[in-house]
């Protein structure tokens, strides 16, 4: 995971210069701004008719990915003056910080998603034949002073899996929270939003059911990724397993031959009839896995991790409860 650049300062400086010679001209109308997709498409659920008029903004809306976005100027000068911000809160978000220090609303609130759901947040996961495991960790290091071991033990920092919006568990949860930061920039209209969110949570908790009836119908309970794994959520909320050559977060794009053999053969071993993706148009690995399994017929089936949905996408009318729809009938083909 990438580290705030050096750049960044010379982007909040920019930013400041801006926020002073840019006068607020909409001091009376409320302004949102969320970082990602889902924490876009949940707020306005949950404005509903947005009786306050409020503004509601994506700034990743051009299909860049999370986890290598950096905020221009005019993203810092968005967030400094709104009275809601709401973002993830990984180690994808470490610019967040510094951008909340050029805040000029000095009564924003601030929605972290993970903060939001505390101990539900789950550390980033090397499962079994992925990209980047130690396969020699128990072979090497057996003079390795153990006491150096524990305090080089002590200064990783651990990394959380930032992918939380993938579980329709925690998207209910994290739009009670949502919920209660619109009531406390606009408590006139409380009620409504209370209301919203009944109805929206209704939604999520009746699509919940559905994916765990699909996976309680079948005999099938491990899914095998040729790519990233940003599902980790999802799959533990139903009591599935997985394999992927890589982790969520991972940039990298190329799979050790070990990899593809390792995933070939839990797909054979497995008798699996399908080989996933997340969305995009390089399956190049997944089609590697494929041609090294005994029976080389087996489909590639894409699941969208709601990371690359553009603001183009929403006025399409692409929303978050038709993208995990989407996603729920491709893990049934999947399933099969």
């Amino acid at each position: 995971m990438k580290k705030i650049p050096m750049l960044f300062a010379s982007v909040l400086m920019c930013a400041g210069l801006s926020a002073c010679n840019t006068p607020n001209t909409n001091t009376d109308k409320l302004e949102i701004v969320t970082t990602i997709f889902p924490e876009y498409d949940w707020t306005r659920e949950i404005l509903g008719k947005n009786p306050a008029n409020a503004e509601v903004t994506m700034l990743l809306d051009n299909g860049v990915d999370l986890h290598s976005y950096q905020p221009t100027a005019q993203d810092i000068v968005k967030i400094s003056g709104c009275d809601l911000f709401i973002y993830v809160g990984g180690e994808s978000d470490e610019w967040v910080d510094r951008a909340l220090e050029q805040s000029t609303n000095k009564d924003m609130v601030v929605i972290n998603l993970l903060e939001s759901l505390g101990d539900k947040v789950k550390e980033e996961e090397v499962k079994e034949g992925m990209e980047g495991e130690d396969h020699d960790h128990e072979e090497e290091d057996h003079d390795h002073d153990e006491s150096e071991h524990d305090h080089d033990h002590e200064e990783e920092e651990t990394e959380y899996d930032e992918h939380v919006w993938l579980s329709l568990k925690n998207a209910s949860m994290i739009c009670e929270t949502i919920e209660k930061g619109i009531e406390k920039i606009d408590p006139t209209n409380a009620e409504t939003y209370k209301s919203n969110l009944a109805s929206y949570k209704a939604k999520l908790n009746a699509l919940d059911a559905d994916y765990k009836k699909a996976v309680d119908d079948s005999s099938i309970k491990t899914l095998v990724f040729g790519d990233r794994f940003p599902f980790r959520y999802m799959v533990d909320d139903y009591g599935l397993d997985y394999y992927a050559a890589f982790v969520g977060c991972s940039a990298e794009t190329e799979a050790s031959f070990e990899t593809i053999v390792f995933l070939a053969g839990k797909v054979d071993e497995l008798g699996l009839h399908c080989v996933l993706t997340i969305e995009g148009t390089d399956h190049r690995i997944a089609e590697t896995v494929v041609a090294n399994t005994s029976a080389k017929n087996q489909k590639i089936l894409s699941m969208d991790s709601l990371q690359s949905t553009t603001s183009v996408d929403v006025k399409k009318g692409v929303n978050y409860l038709s993208v995990m729809t989407g996603n729920l009938n491709t893990l049934k083909e999947a399933l099969k």
